[in-house]
């Protein structure tokens, strides 16, 4: 079935089997890649149907054949929301209802992103300031729900789509896409916003990126110097008593994915202790999380692109 539109062009068609329905297709834009795909013929998946609100994720839980699948995009500029809006436009017409939608602030942002299931890197990135989300399901007892996740990195869009049918479904042909070689997902591209004044960025992007920290390799000691950027933070929560942040620590690709992983939590830690004990901000407001190397900003090829790639970003999560 082809579709008319601006994301069409030479299309690659996902097959959606739709129960009574008769069988649909969802168009991917041209030169999308099967990244990941795995089908569960009996299987639960928590649909998330609200925002995060700083401790929960309101989920409904759906049962049947639960059919994970991630795809890559490379060399397009359309931005999440323009992919997102297309496959949303797809799903309507065939036959299911829009339960909820988000971009990356109104979902709740990093609550979001670690509450919800995501397949993981690098056949899924998620780029925590660019991200758009919707669940939808099929009226009636059908059964049938879906969910789209919609990221970019600097080089390339990564789109997640999880369905849930009846599981006695044959298992969808997921059409003329090969599956890539796992690729680096590229450095991120850093809004200007996220490195400008700490309370215009949270209020518009609700991330920040706190440039002036540093952190030598292999190590999770914050320097002794009082960083304007900690202090700039501390004064926005202090003013902000209802407001949360979530602290991630980044590394450079120097070492094991784990080894980072580890380093750049205990990075997020240091800093977290840093602003309650050096600053006076209350513990309740801030948490502490690490991602290693899987999200860089800059390219790991240089020192300086390593230099910049370990950092600790505030991400709200809660105003």
């Amino acid at each position: 079935m082809t579709r008319p539109g601006p994301l069409l062009g030479a299309l690659v068609a996902l097959a959606l089997c739709m129960g009574s329905m008769a069988q649909a297709a969802i168009t991917l834009p041209a030169g999308a890649t099967l990244s990941f795909e795995e089908v569960d013929g009996g299987a639960r998946y928590a649909l998330p149907v609200g925002p995060h609100n700083g401790d929960t994720l309101p989920t409904i839980l759906t049962e049947g054949e639960v059919t994970r699948r991630a795809w890559r995009l490379g060399g397009t500029g359309l931005t999440s929301f323009q992919i997102l809006v297309d496959l949303r436009a797809q799903l309507v017409e065939d036959g299911y209802e829009i339960i909820f939608e988000c971009d990356q602030k109104t979902c709740g942002g990093y609550g979001f992103r670690f509450a919800t299931e995501v397949i993981g890197e690098p056949e899924m990135h998620v780029d925590f300031g660019d991200f758009q989300f919707l669940s939808a399901r099929v009226p009636g007892d059908s059964g049938q729900f879906a969910s789209l996740l919609v990221s970019r990195s600097a080089s390339a869009a990564f789109i997640q789509m999880i369905t849930v049918g009846p599981s006695d479904i044959a298992t969808p042909d997921p059409g003329a896409v090969t599956a890539p070689t796992a690729a680096d997902p590229g450095p991120a591209p850093v809004p200007d916003e996220a490195t400008g004044d700490l309370g215009a960025a949270m209020s518009t992007i609700g991330r920040f990126i706190l440039a002036d920290l540093t952190f030598d390799t292999g190590s999770a000691a914050l320097g002794p110097d009082r960083f304007d950027t900690l202090a700039a933070l501390a004064a926005y929560l202090n003013d902000a008593p209802s407001a949360r942040v979530a602290l991630v620590g980044h590394t450079d690709a120097e070492g094991s994915l784990t080894a980072n992983i580890a380093i750049s939590q205990e990075r997020a830690i240091s800093v977290m202790d840093r602003l309650v004990s050096d600053h006076g901000v209350d513990p309740a407001q801030l948490e502490a999380k690490g991602i290693g190397y899987l999200a860089p900003i800059a390219s790991n090829q240089t020192e300086e692109g390593r230099t910049r790639n370990r950092r600790v970003e505030a991400i709200l999560v809660t105003e």
